[in-house]
Parts: C-alpha cells; structure tokens; sequence
C-alpha cells in the first residue's frame, strides 16, 4: 500500500477530527482518490479538498483515480468512522459494529429505507474498503499512512504530535525538535547532550533548575524540571520526556542522584538517589505534581550560599526497547 504525496494541511483537514458529530457532511467537501493500476494492483488513498487531485504514482500503465466523498467512510448514525464489522440492513444501508450492538437484532429497524428490517447482513464490501483506505499523518515529521479509522488512535500516540511551551504564559506549541529549539532561544533554557546508560553530571541552580537534555542517538528531548515540593527540602527533580503521553516503545528510565560537599572530617560525601520511569508529556509544565516521582534534596548537600545555592546533579537516562 503506497500513498501520494499531499500536504499535511491537505490530510489534516479532512482528519476525522475535522468531522464534527452532527455536522453538515456533505459541506466538507473531502475526498478519498483510489488509484488502481493495470498489473500488479496498487491501490492508492488519500484525503484532500476538493478540486485539488493528489498526483499518482506512476506505475506501468494507465491509471484511473475514482473520487468519494470522505462522509462514505463514516457511519450515519454516530459520524465515526467505519471499522469492521461493518453492517447493513435489507435495503443496503450501512450502520457501524458499534451503532448496531447498542441496539441488537430486531430492536433497531432501518429508518433510511421502506423496506426496513434490522441491521443483520455483514457487508464485506465496505469492509473491504475501510480497512483499505490509509490517510497521511497530519504530525509534521511522522510521515506514516495510517488506516483511516485507526487515525484518531495514531495521532494520540504518534511521537511527533505538538508539544508546549512549559513556561507559563508561553502559547508556543509544536513538534519536540521544534519546542526544543523554543525553549533554547527564546527562553534561555540550557541545552545538554545526553548519551543512554551514560552519567551526565550537572551543576544546577535551586533557582532556577530546569535544564533541557537532548539524545543525538534519536532526537529524543528530556526536560529536568524541579521545585520545592513543600517536604523540609529545598530542592525537588525529576525527568520528563517531551512527546506524547500515550507514545509507543521505546519507554525510558532515569537514575538522578545528588552529591553534596566533601564533609571536612574524613572527605566523604552524603548522597541521595532515586530511580525513577520516566513519564512522557506533550505538556510537561502542566503535569501534576502526584504523577511524577521527585529525588527530593535536602539542604547539607547544597553547594554555595543563598541565591547562589547549587545541586550537583548525576543523570543517566536508560532506552527501554522491550
């Protein structure tokens, strides 16, 4: 299944959360193209506006684009997309799994046609067809066709969904490498390399704390937020990784620890840890306090005096793949 080359906008506007439940469907104006070649089949579909035709492939002979509206691919009567098992009544007319076990059997009667009768039939044609039809990701960076009634679910774990701006007041918003550079330039937050299961020390203020890691290996960003969490320390941290909450594998841990000052009686130095799962976010400056784990400091292992008060701190963040 390969798909043609149009623009996120184009497939952002005919995603299904541009279909509103009640709406007028047949204003949308959104369209599917199917391309079917000559030998091998290649089967080509795509949404996007009306009177904008999305160039096929070129395969070894003649093409033919066939058009429908995008409302064909939802049901009529919840407006969500069809997905198998797809039903339909004597006179044709299609209801979706869902629609029909509310209502089961001879308790709903087709209300579109003369004839009636309940939604009994299995209709594996448009079965066929809705696990066909694949729309482009509309996330900038994703690049995946995804089947149309699967989309909704793919945009809510696809790791390159929009992420905020953490800092208060800030209404930026956009793809984790795009929210990194933000958050570097516009705000000043320090940027640092991290390599997985590798120990990066930093020498945090307890003023300001926030720090942002980036892994060249994937282009993963890690945000180290911190604070008072009101517990006799001064100093609170923990880890976020900025993608979506519900992304896929990979998932990620960190052990953070803080090392205080060499104590002047035998040169030794106390120090607190913490291994914590890190948790994914396209939010992070909006997560509540009880859904992250804090190594929390207490005030003999700072550094420095007053304002000028530090944390040295010791990070490795582990890839977990399986």
């Amino acid at each position: 299944m390969q798909a043609a080359g149009a623009t996120s906008e184009e497939r952002s506007r005919g995603s299904p959360s541009a279909m509103e439940k009640g709406g007028d469907q047949s204003a949308r104006k959104a369209r599917l193209e199917l391309v079917v070649a000559n030998g091998p089949v290649k089967r080509q579909m795509v949404v996007h506006e009306a009177g904008e035709i999305v160039p096929a492939e070129q395969g070894p002979t003649m093409e033919v684009s066939v058009k429908m509206d995008v409302a064909v691919l939802h049901c009529p009567f919840c407006f969500l997309p069809f997905k198998p098992p797809v039903f339909q009544c004597s006179g044709g007319h299609l209801a979706c799994g869902d629609c029909r076990g509310e209502r089961p059997g001879s308790q709903w009667q087709c209300e579109r046609c003369e004839r009636g009768g309940p939604f009994h039939i299995r209709s594996t044609a448009m079965e066929a067809v809705v696990s066909s039809a694949r729309v482009e990701c509309p996330h900038d960076g994703c690049g995946r066709y995804i089947t149309y009634h699967k989309l909704e679910d793919h945009q809510s774990a696809c790791p390159h969904a929009a992420c905020r701006c953490p800092v208060p007041g800030c209404d930026f918003a956009g793809p984790p490498p795009a929210l990194l550079h933000h958050l570097n330039t516009l705000h000043s937050v320090p940027v640092h390399s991290v390599q997985y299961g590798k120990v990066l020390q930093l020498q945090v203020p307890v003023s300001e704390p926030r720090r942002l890691l980036f892994a060249e290996k994937d282009g993963r960003a890690f945000l180290v937020v911190g604070g008072t969490l009101g517990l006799g320390a001064p100093i609170a941290v923990s880890v976020v990784c900025i993608r979506t909450g519900a992304s896929s594998l990979p998932h990620y841990a960190t052990k953070v620890w803080a090392k205080g000052p060499p104590a002047a009686a035998n040169g030794r130095a106390d120090i607190v840890r913490a291994d914590i799962e890190v948790t994914s976010s396209k939010e992070p400056g909006a997560i509540a306090v009880e859904d992250l784990t804090f190594l929390t400091v207490p005030s003999k292992l700072l550094g420095g005096a007053g304002p000028s008060r530090t944390v040295s701190l010791h990070i490795r963040i582990d890839k977990i793949t399986s």
